[in-house]
């Protein structure tokens, strides 16, 4: 008798009460595994892929595409045969939390001695002819029901002889089906250590070498690993490879990477009458912060035109040197490690106000955001930790960045906890503005084009690099003083990169 699970809109873990289902990629009829990707939502700060927690046979899509649907709203509903029912993760899940939906359970039986047919501490393995249950990704399987045997300190010598002596014939078997078992668990780990790692060999599919984080990036970028021939050791594939292969033409072509549509559609000039066009997902989220931000937090912003025509140069160096050969080196690099100097010097404009509690949160950790113009609308996405990254690696992030949200696959976890941020506005070719504060932050750096300028150059007047900073900053934290010292520095930086060093 066939079994209907109907799963729930869930809340993907950063408190949201609502989400647009922009693609689905099943139909009624097909069959899905757990873990399979079944639909493509989009919430106020992403798009998201969400996984199917149950095995089954796909009955009915409940929502279309382009529909708004609340958190806890039944989206699909899966048939899964009476067989199947143990692979079926949490029954229809509580959508307050989907964290929970494989939440390993506490063994209701009592604790196994270690040492009767299992290695002490290691899980339950599943018995002969027991399908082992499939868990959702990300959540760990359940853990064995044995607890390591306590070790006992100053043990009597005789007791231990006499033990030895009364042990049953069968514990020395089952003690040496242990020693091979942990010899194959340490070569296992061994076999780890090693930084790649093959793809899934189901029929079909060809074996490939990579490591994990290549595999995001590639997903992220929508590469097939499979077409690419790698350059790293053992003939494994590099963050590089799968870069060249989305910047390719050819790039995603043929992978099943799908287009997504813009969440506003282009608008095209009509003469006569009017249309309108319906604010959703990241945009209605973005005009809502907006909105928050110009109208709690007292702006001011400042201007400051920069010759950076050394910082030029150096960009140019960087580019030449190895290190870099894999990353894409852009003013912003430097323009953000200015603004990370800047925050050591001045930690009171990496900071936010709570309001509830009167209090100025300083934070010594560095979330720095990009602020990012997506055909969905404009999401900021942060760099995590990035006072504590070296230059190639914070270079490797921002571009990492870059092409998520360009691709429209950046997370909610990229797009949160971001402490201060940038917002490179010449790359629209204008030279600057007064940018509004990111929700919870109390400075945004805005950073315009770079132009050739009549400039006054050691008592002359020569054509130089001249670019035009604007910090805004709340004002109820930063003073003006405050805000034009840091903004001073990080100009200084620019126009001296060798003053990151000194200050670093």
């Amino acid at each position: 008798m066939a079994k209907l699970q109907h799963f729930k809109l869930p809340d993907v873990g950063e408190g949201l009460t609502e989400a647009d289902i922009i693609k689905w990629h099943v139909q009624p009829g097909d069959a899905v595994e757990i873990n399979q990707t079944i639909v493509e939502i989009e919430t106020a700060k992403a798009v998201v892929e969400l996984p199917c927690p149950y095995e089954g046979v796909v009955a009915e899509l409940l929502v279309e595409e382009g529909q708004t649907v609340d958190v806890g709203v039944p989206i699909i509903a899966v048939d899964v045969a009476p067989s199947d029912t143990t692979s079926v993760v949490g029954g229809d899940q509580d959508p307050e939390s989907y964290q929970n939906l494989a939440k390993p359970e506490t063994p209701a039986e009592p604790a196994e001695p270690a040492g009767q047919g299992q290695a002490a501490g290691s899980a339950a393995a599943p018995a002969a002819g027991e399908k082992r249950q499939p868990v959702l990704v990300g959540y760990g399987v359940k853990p064995g029901a044995t607890k390591r045997r306590p070790r006992k300190r100053g043990a009597d010598p005789a007791a231990a002889e006499r033990a030895t002596a009364e042990r049953p014939a069968a514990e020395p078997a089952a003690e040496a089906a242990q020693s091979a078992e942990s010899a194959e668990s340490a070569a296992a780990v061994a076999a780890s250590s090693v930084a790649v790692e093959p793809a899934s060999t189901a029929p079909g599919r060809v074996a490939v070498l990579a490591k994990p984080p290549v595999r995001k990036l590639a997903k992220d970028l929508g590469v097939d690993l499979t077409t690419l021939t790698g350059s790293g050791p053992q003939g494994s594939i590099t963050r590089a490879d799968v870069q060249a292969a989305a910047a390719s033409p050819a790039g995603t072509a043929g992978v099943g990477a799908p287009e997504r549509e813009p969440a506003v559609r282009p608008v095209a000039w009509r003469p006569g009458g009017e249309e309108r066009v319906a604010v959703k997902g990241v945009r209605k989220h973005t005009a809502a912060a907006m909105v928050r931000s110009a109208f709690t937090a007292p702006h001011v912003t400042e201007f400051l035109q920069v010759d950076v025509t050394d910082m030029m140069a150096a960009v140019r160096r960087l580019r030449s040197l190895a290190d870099f050969a894999d990353v894409k080196v852009s003013p912003l690099l430097l323009v953000a490690r200015a603004l990370l100097t800047a925050v050591r010097r001045y930690p009171m404009i990496n900071a936010s106000w709570d309001e509830p509690a009167e209090e100025i949160v300083v934070k010594h950790y560095v979330n720095l955001g990009i602020a990012a113009a997506t055909d969905r609308g404009l999401i900021v996405p942060n760099v995590k930790d990035a006072h504590a990254l070296s230059l190639v690696e914070l270079a490797t992030e921002l571009q990492r960045l870059t092409e998520i949200a360009r691709a429209g696959k950046a997370q909610p976890a990229d797009l949160s906890g971001g402490t201060i941020t940038i917002t490179n506005v010449g790359v629209f070719g204008v030279d600057t503005g007064t940018p509004i504060l990111t929700p919870g932050e109390v400075a945004i750096l805005a950073f315009g084009q770079i132009r050739d300028m009549p400039w006054v150059h050691e008592g002359e007047i020569k054509v130089r690099k001249v670019t035009t900073l604007a910090l805004s900053f709340d004002h109820r934290v930063i003073d003006g003083e405050l805000g034009s010292a840091a903004l001073r520095d990080i100009g200084a930086m620019l126009e001296d990169p060798l003053r990151m060093i000194a200050w670093a």
